[in-house]
């Protein structure tokens, strides 16, 4: 029965939804397009079936680019992290086993799991060892099992390795080389989970280059607060962490759902790809990429891109759309930005777009590369590894992006259940620096 209103309630949502009169490349840039919103009741639906990958096949990577399979049977991995000695983490996650509420709650449900997103949570972190970085996995382990709880982001400072989970940070003491930490290590802070809704629940980790501070990205419970502001205190922001000291505080705020996050390496600022709002049209919003200023406020949920005021919230806050920074580069509309990963060399970054499900045509299922020169984007995005959406089929999903010791780009993803590993022209012979590992004094 429940199935049989799902289907109904699906029918009358794609009913409800819109056809984009704007390219992908209308939403992208740092003066993307946007048009009026179309406002409907409920968002677009327009989900992608999974079909698995078969033997032999692999994503489309970009003229003069080679891909290879890198690990599979992994169970939805979403995260990456390379560790200094080489070693490979993987994050295999998915959202906490909150039960569905009301009707709204199972049709969501329903979409992530035609979406391949609806799988239980692995709760591990496994180790994936290239001993002579010839691009094969010699020697894969459980890193982590304990004391995880929807677990993604991942940081090593100095010999303490710190994970992100839905509802707080822990921390583990780590010894270089080691293929598997024990218990269920120390919790560093708590994370917002206020409410029944678990909304966004990746939460990113990115260490300072000096090791003192750790700043952690927590996305909202909501589309664009419906269930009142309450529930998203804490939420759509960057936290940062005082790891001397175990203090922390909002860092940036009205922040949809930050997730990758990085260093500009030319600028040293940080740097982080969000998704944006529903229920505006296939055209709106343009998911982005931005630098993050201390104490900035991006929007959310009272305005987008900007000072462009959405009407639903209420009560209204004029104070806070008037300062609203606009981001720095527009990826695109329900693309689904998540992976963010800059060359050393500062001269881009790579972009993992997990893809739509809420636009017509789909947008994202591919990894792209923006051009920086100076510490700021110069042009339109390169495709780098298509061939993930395959007619109306998902095949796989890119999600975060990393580095390995080579300088290869390891790429997550979470319904192919792989890890794909590129080479190529913007690959060659860069060593990418080590993730910050400096112990705070």
């Amino acid at each position: 029965m429940y199935k049989t209103v799902i289907l109904a309630a699906l029918l009358g949502l794609a009913a409800c939804g819109d056809t984009a009169k704007l390219t992908v490349e209308d939403g992208t840039g740092p003066d993307p397009k946007l048009p009026v919103p179309v406002q409907t009741m409920m968002p677009t639906v327009n989900i992608a079936d999974v079909k698995p990958w078969a033997e032999g096949e692999a994503p489309v990577p970009a003229e003069g680019y080679s891909v290879a399979l890198f690990a599979k049977g992994l169970d939805h991995p979403r995260w990456l992290y390379r560790l200094p000695n080489g070693d490979i983490l993987v994050a295999e996650s998915n959202k906490p086993p909150r039960p569905a509420k009301g009707i709204m709650g199972r049709i969501e449900a329903y979409i992530m799991g035609k979406a391949g997103a609806g799988v239980d949570s692995a709760d591990r972190i496994t180790l994936l060892r290239d001993e002579n970085g010839d691009g094969v996995v010699d020697t894969r382990s459980a890193f982590l099992t304990e004391g995880l709880g929807s677990p993604f982001g991942m940081a090593l400072v100095g010999d303490r390795f710190y994970v992100g989970n839905y509802a707080d940070v822990r921390v583990w003491p780590y010894a270089e080389g080691a293929t598997s930490l024990a218990g269920a290590g120390t919790k560093v802070v708590d994370l917002p989970n206020k409410g029944e809704r678990t909304g966004h629940w990746t939460r990113n980790l990115l260490a300072s280059p000096d090791g003192s501070k750790l700043y952690v990205a927590v996305g909202s419970a909501s589309n664009v607060a419906e269930e009142g502001m309450a529930v998203e205190e804490g939420r759509a922001a960057i936290h940062e962490i005082d790891l001397a000291t175990g203090k922390s505080r909002i860092f940036a705020s009205g922040l949809r759902n930050p997730v990758g996050m990085d260093w500009n390496p030319v600028t040293k600022d940080l740097w982080t790809a969000v998704n944006e709002r529903d229920a505006l049209g296939s055209d709106l919003v343009p998911d982005y990429m931005t630098s993050v200023k201390d104490g900035g406020f991006y929007g959310w949920p009272y305005s987008y891109y900007g000072q462009n005021e959405d009407t639903r919230p209420d009560p209204k806050r004029p104070d806070l759309v008037a300062k609203a920074l606009k981001p720095d580069y527009a990826l695109g509309a329900h693309t689904a930005s998540l992976g963010l990963a800059f060359l050393p060399d500062g001269s881009g970054a790579f972009v993992g777009q997990h893809g739509s499900w809420n636009r017509k045509p789909r947008s994202g299922y591919k990894v792209i590369f923006v051009p920086f020169a100076n510490g700021k984007p110069a042009g339109m995005p390169r495709d780098i590894l298509t061939g993930f959406l395959v007619d109306d089929h998902a095949k796989g999903r890119p999600v975060g992006v990393a580095f390995d010791r080579t300088g290869a780009l390891l790429v997550a993803d979470d319904v192919g259940n792989r890890i794909w590993r590129v080479t190529g022209p913007a690959l060659k012979n860069l060593e990418p620096a080590a993730e910050p590992a400096i112990a705070p004094e």
